[in-house]
Order: C-alpha cells, then sequence, then structure tokens
C-alpha cells in the first residue's frame, strides 16, 4: 500500500536528520563516495550521493518544511528517502554501533545519520 503524501512527508522530516549544510559538508568528504551501488551511467556516482544532493535541494527549497511547498518531485524523492532509511534502520544495527561502517555511511548520504539516534 503506498502512503499518503502527508505520511511521506511526515517521515521524511523525521528521518532526515542532518542539515543541508552538513549533508553538504558530508558529501564533499571522500567517505561518503564509498558506500552504495554506482549509478549506471559511468559517472562513478553512487546512488546514494546523487540522492543525498537531491535532498539538500529539498530542505534548502523548503528551510520551514512546510506541507504545502513541496512540489511532486520533491515528494517522490522524499518517498524514496523514506522507504531507503526504514528498510536499513530495520535490517542494519551496525550502521548505529559502528558510524564508520559502510551501513552508517550509506545511510548518511540519503541525510539520516544514526549516530544522532
Amino acid at each position: 500500500m503506498v502512503k499518503d503524501t502527508q505520511t511521506v512527508i511526515q517521515e521524511f522530516n523525521e528521518l532526515v536528520n542532518m542539515s543541508a549544510s552538513d549533508l553538504e559538508t558530508w558529501l564533499k568528504e571522500e567517505a561518503s563516495e564509498s558506500a552504495g551501488w554506482n549509478k549506471s551511467d559511468g559517472s562513478g556516482e553512487t546512488i546514494g550521493h546523487e540522492s543525498g544532493r537531491k535532498i539538500i535541494d529539498i530542505l534548502k527549497k523548503n528551510p520551514n518544511k512546510d506541507p504545502d511547498k513541496y512540489e511532486q518531485d520533491d515528494i517522490d524523492h522524499m518517498r524514496k528517502v523514506v522507504a531507503y532509511c526504514k528498510r536499513h534502520l530495520a535490517q542494519e544495527e551496525k550502521a548505529k554501533q559502528d558510524p564508520n561502517s559502510k551501513s552508517a555511511r550509506s545511510l548518511k548520504n540519503w541525510g539520516h545519520d544514526p549516530s544522532k539516534e
């Protein structure tokens, strides 16, 4: 069953616990590039790294998190972020235990810093 838009927005704002500036700083670190699946376009960028850039855009466009100001593209990406973070947090305790693990680095690319829980 597909979650309604309000639930997606609420869960996104709960799960994305990094600010746009924190996420920008993280994505510039080499460690952020060594977690996740590479995109199929040959760029060498991972899917999560690209997701992080989209999350930064969403956070900057709507810093007050006004539900009425999200565009459909934002909501579509927010839905992916919620699904990814929830799935990985449920499956991988290692992300919480080891901030340098591939799991933790991947979650940070998706805007969730497990060390902040």
